[in-house]
């Protein structure tokens, strides 16, 4: 298959998501022309400018970092549709309304390059009635390409083709899609609102009509269906916030107008209080209120008794909350649909009810089980799909629990569920997943894009992948290969709890590497993520109230020496980091030879929040840096550089993408940035593989690294000490600050003095076990270990 070359991109309409798609283009260095009509006032290009704006201040940023902007330029319908012609693929994205698209389709048309791939972001329009608008010979290169928002966190995008639609632009689009944005993919058929909206938005609705006929609250339900139960955080009525009241009500509208034969078509409509809000501008988060509100510091919720709002809480019963406890799903299940309370009648009753909805409807709307199930957990962030946790709790008894239901009236339609149903034990297996509409099961897709995945997303029931042979292990690191992919570069990866770095962490790296040296020709850090989340306090905590603090300097120590095993192992050691890398996984990550990062990758040295220093060699990274720098300046002065880093680490700032990492020092410029996580294991491997053959070889330990010394420590304090007048920092936040800049500057030394790096470390060593002694680092390390949170003392 031939590779889908794509040089530059145009996105049609500068709205939420057209903006948003634009920029993660963007953050993958495809450079975007991004269009919207021309301004009624001031500059042609004003709409595109005011989103452009608008974007640079959003959090989370749909720019990986502030350079990439500079990427996306403005342009407009009026005077500009000629640049189209640069493009070879021009993804529409304005509002969901059919005439507004032809209409636009009718303009942009003649426009188009030869060859060019014409895309609607369309969430839910027929993309056979859309092409209807596009000229015969164009009809090939035209599909469906929808985002969910926000493009560049969400991993879904649902690629839908016509009739007409080349198979090989397809392939080549997915696979574009995948390594080049990062993109998890499921093809759609051409049903309304597609595959994971159609389950999605059933799913609200069924949480909508459980609520009013139960009489549950809405933010008693949020407690209910957030992480309680696999979904995230936002839950239902905070999602619809999120979302937009208006866009939910537009869902809605479509699917009732669209789907006016499915069996649970009564239940397609908008409730009056929904109607209600978004008549009166009530829309949600955009608008400050809606659902909810925040007064003040307050936040509150409306509640339909009162026809007003009211401060936000509510709890979940105890018996429910010791249920969603078990670890046996058909427990669970059994238990929920016995227990009278409305809390355990209503969880039973929306799992119960998307189960109906999506056996019958898998024949319809979906190839196979598995494109649904991954559909839910890439664009609605749910842990498990529908299919898998009916499977889970034990597919025939939910079976029969589900006909019982249906058939005394308590189900939502009384559709029968299909006959395959009864006939299968589950549709998830090792040959693959049920496709009703085939009868058989479907494999995964054999794209060759497919094969960079090592380890991709798997449903249950699914054939396991293969977990490589092990060469070592020990309590907390494994020392493996993939013998399929080069036998010859190990893997080395973290077991520990949240891969925080302990003693037999330490331990076993040290192990992994020597073993490494003599028996690999190279060796990759790799775990899913997070990469690791530092230190083990459980350990350092444990130790201090012990009074240890010779057992911590030689833990420290130990530390230090893991760090220069990394760095200066006689074969190629590369990060893989996917997620967080925050303190001592920060350090590890600094010193490979070479980083891997997946662009979702939030790495930073933390160790401020806990009261402490970074003592793993990231100081003495940092300094190196410093010097190097300064060596290729006029006058040779390292402070410069110091004092951006000496903020970082002092202000614990994490990097809030790999490109942002790089750009704070703990990657290098020559690092790679590879936008589907799935495929940095391989990357890496290949990575290892490449070094071990060029004419790589570790570094040599630095014995006259130029440091700031006494004057650079003063200039960081002359910060602090404005910082804590003003009252941003506490007398314990100084002190931990003076002694980041003291192990930064390399101590009290000379200005531009030259020590080793041994030297350094061993300042850095010994600001953190003297942090360690003092109370208020203790009782932030206690702080943290019960609440997970900082504390400011």
């Amino acid at each position: 298959m031939s590779r889908l070359i794509i040089r530059k991109v145009a996105v049609l309409g500068a709205g939420v998501m057209g903006a948003q798609i634009a920029a993660h283009c963007a953050n993958a260095d495809v450079p975007v022309i991004l269009f919207d009509l021309p301004a009624r006032e001031g500059p042609a290009n004003g709409v595109v400018d005011k989103a452009l704006a608008g974007m640079k201040k959003l959090d989370p940023a749909p720019f990986a970092a502030k350079d990439r902007a500079q990427y996306v330029e403005a342009a407009n319908y009026g005077s500009d549709l000629a640049r189209l012609g640069e493009c070879d693929l021009v993804i529409e994205a304005i509002a969901e309304k059919m005439e507004w698209k032809l209409d636009l389709y009718a303009k942009v048309a003649p426009h188009l390059k030869a060859g060019a791939i014409f895309a609607s972001n369309t969430s839910g329009l027929s993309i056979e009635a859309l092409a209807a608008g596009m000229p015969d010979d164009r009809r090939s290169q035209f599909c469906g390409i929808h985002f969910f928002n926000p493009p560049r966190y969400m991993p879904l995008v649902e690629l839908i083709p016509t009739a007409a639609t080349d198979p090989a632009l397809l392939d080549g689009l997915e696979a574009w899609l995948s390594t080049r944005l990062g993109k998890s993919i499921v093809r759609a058929r051409d049903t309304p609102n597609f595959v994971a909206n159609r389950v999605g938005v059933f799913s609200i609705l069924a949480v909508l009509h459980r609520t009013a006929r139960l009489g549950l609250a809405f933010d008693e339900v949020d407690l209910l269906t957030g992480p309680r139960i696999g979904r995230p955080k936002s839950a239902t009525f905070r999602t619809a916030d999120v979302v937009g009241l208006d866009t939910l009500v537009h869902v809605l509208g479509t699917m009732q107008a669209t789907l006016p034969n499915d069996p649970w078509c009564a239940h397609f409509r908008t409730p009056e209080w929904l109607q209600a809000l978004v008549a009166k501008g009530a829309l949600g988060q955009k608008t400050k209120a809606g659902i909810y509100r925040k007064q003040g510091r307050q936040i509150q919720v409306l509640d339909l008794h009162l026809q007003d709002y009211r401060e936000s809480g509510g709890e979940v019963l105890p018996d429910v909350e010791d249920i969603l406890k078990l670890k046996n799903p058909a427990e669970k299940f059994a238990q929920l649909a016995a227990h009278p309370h409305p809390q355990a009648q209503f969880l039973w009753a929306i799992f119960r009810d998307v189960f109906h909805y999506c056996a019958v409807h898998l024949a319809d709307i979906a190839d196979n089980a598995r494109d649904i199930d991954l559909a839910m957990r890439w664009g609605f962030g749910w842990a498990q799909g529908p299919f898998e946790t009916w499977q889970a709790a034990g597919w025939k008894a939910v079976a029969e629990m589900i006909r019982d239901d249906i058939a005394h009236g308590r189900a939502m339609s009384d559709v029968p569920l299909p006959a395959w149903v009864f006939e299968r034990d589950g549709v998830h297996a090792p040959a693959g997943s049920y496709s009703a509409a085939e009868d058989t099961l479907k494999p995964r897709s054999a794209l060759p894009v497919y094969q960079r995945q090592l380890y991709p997303d798997r449903v249950l029931g699914e054939a396991p992948d293969d977990r490589g042979e092990t060469l070592w292990e020990n309590a907390g690191v494994r020392l493996w290969r993939r013998a399929d992919q080069d036998a010859r570069i190990g893997i080395v990866s973290i077991t520990s709890k949240m891969h925080a770095v302990g003693e037999e962490v330490m331990d076993g790296l040290l192990e992994a590497i020597a073993r490494a040296e003599t028996e690999l020709d190279g060796l990759v850090i790799w775990q899913p993520a997070p990469f690791a989340v530092g230190a083990n306090l459980q350990q350092v905590g444990e130790a201090c109230r012990a009074g240890q603090f010779e057992l911590l300097e030689k833990m420290v120590a130990k530390f230090q020496r893991t760090s220069m095993a990394i760095k200066h192992a006689q074969v190629p050691v590369v990060a893989a980091v996917q997620g967080m890398a925050l303190g001592g996984g920060c350090e590890f990550v600094m010193h490979a030879a070479h980083r891997v990062f997946a662009l979702e990758s939030y790495v930073g040295l933390v160790e401020a929040g806990v009261g402490l220093i970074p003592a793993g060699g990231g100081s003495k990274e940092f300094a190196l840096q410093a010097h190097a720098l300064a060596q290729r300046a006029a006058g040779g002065d390292v402070f410069p550089y110091i004092q951006n880093t000496f903020q970082t680490i002092a202000m614990a700032t994490v990097a809030k993408s790999a490109q942002e990492a790089i750009a704070l020092g703990f990657g290098r410029a020559g690092d790679d940035v590879v936008f589907n996580a799935h495929e940095i294991l391989l990357a890496a491997i290949h990575r290892a593989r490449a070094l071990a053959e060029s004419a790589w070889r570790p570094a040599l330990v630095n014995p006259a690294v130029t440091v700031a010394g006494r004057n650079g420590i003063a200039t960081c304090e002359m910060m602090l000490v404005n910082m804590a007048e003003g009252g941003f920092i506490s007398a314990h936040d100084y002190r931990v600050a003076k002694a980041a800049a003291t192990a930064l500057c390399g101590g009290e030394v000379d200005t531009n003095r030259r020590v080793s790096e041994q030297w350094i470390l061993d300042v850095e060593r010994a600001q953190f076990v003297e942090l360690l002694k003092t109370e208020k680092t203790q009782q932030r390390i206690a702080h943290m270990l019960e609440t997970g949170k900082p504390l400011r003392n």
